[in-house]
This record gives structure tokens, sequence and C-alpha cells, in this order.
């Protein structure tokens, strides 16, 4: 029993950990990106263009995007629409949400899958004609992004199956 706390508190603090890193790492690609167009910028108007920074400002964005999306979604912070299941009760609500998270899963999976693929097939070739640097480093945001939203969507599963269940009052009621 202890090494079942210990593993899921290990857990609990390796996903904190994840989370806050997440957090940092998406604030200082944004600035970064913010940064880097404002050099550029600042130097085509001084006639000396840099124009790296534009390629590696998308790569950055291509970065943040997916990193932002993760973060956005663990806080509820993405757009719902709750048309379909404001008339439905509590219980129907609760399947569609979980038939929703387990077709969104499956899509991330997917993504993930196919996206380890085309990583690896860009990664002979060059980001924006920079030879020391392999266009898979950008390409390797999506299955990245598609795994960490994956993540928290199984968590978002478990808290619809778990929650409900949790929260009854009765026993008759966890069972229905």
């Amino acid at each position: 029993m202890t090494i079942t706390r210990r593993s899921k508190t290990f857990l609990a603090h390796a996903y904190r950990l994840l989370c806050r890193t997440e957090i940092v790492l998406a604030a200082a690609l944004l600035i970064l990106m913010v940064v880097l167009i404002f050099t550029g910028g600042v130097a085509r108007m001084a006639r000396h263009p840099i124009n790296w920074t534009v390629d590696f400002s998308t790569c950055f964005f291509a970065w943040a995007t997916f990193l932002c999306a993760d973060i956005a979604w663990r806080h509820n912070a993405l757009i719902g629409v709750e048309l379909v299941s404001a008339g439905l009760s509590e219980r129907a609500k609760r399947w569609l949400v979980s038939l929703n998270l387990l077709i969104i899963i499956a899509f991330l999976i997917y993504i993930a899958w196919f996206g380890t693929k085309l990583a690896m097939l860009s990664s002979a070739r060059s980001f924006q004609g920079i030879p020391w640097i392999s266009y898979s480093w950008v390409t390797m945001s999506l299955p990245v992004g598609a795994m960490l939203l994956t993540i928290t969507a199984l968590l978002k599963f478990r808290a619809a199956i778990i929650a409900p269940a949790a929260t009854a009052d009765t026993p008759a009621e966890r069972k229905a």
C-alpha cells in the first residue's frame, strides 16, 4: 500500500513540475518570439536585416502554440459549446463528456504517432536554409504538444468518471 501511495505522490509531484515547466517554457518562448521580431524589425530599419529572426520566431510560435493550448485546456480556459448538453441530465452530460474526451484522446494519439513519423522524415531537412538546424525541431512541436494534451485529456476523462461517484451521498447513488 505504501508503494502505491508513494507512486501516486511521485506522479502528482512530477505532473506539477511538468505543468510549471510548461508554463515557464511557453512564457519564455512567447517573450523570445516578441524580442526576435522586434530586433529583426529594428535591424531592417537600420538597413542591416537579420533574416533568421523571423525563422526562429516561427519555430518558437509553433512550440508556444501547443504548450499554451495545453495550459489553457488544463485551466478550462478554452471555448466550450453547451448547446447540446444544456437540456441533458447530469448522467447524460457525463456520458457525453466522456465520449467526447475519448474521441479527443484517440485523435491526439493519432496526431502524436504521425507527427513523430513526420519529424523523423524531416530530420534530414534543414530549417529555413540554416544547415546546422534540422526542421524536425519545428515538427516535433506537434507530437510533443499532442502528448501533453493527451495527458490533460486523460486526467479530464478520469475526473469525469470518478468525480460524480466520489461526490455521491449514498451507496445507491454511487452505483448509478
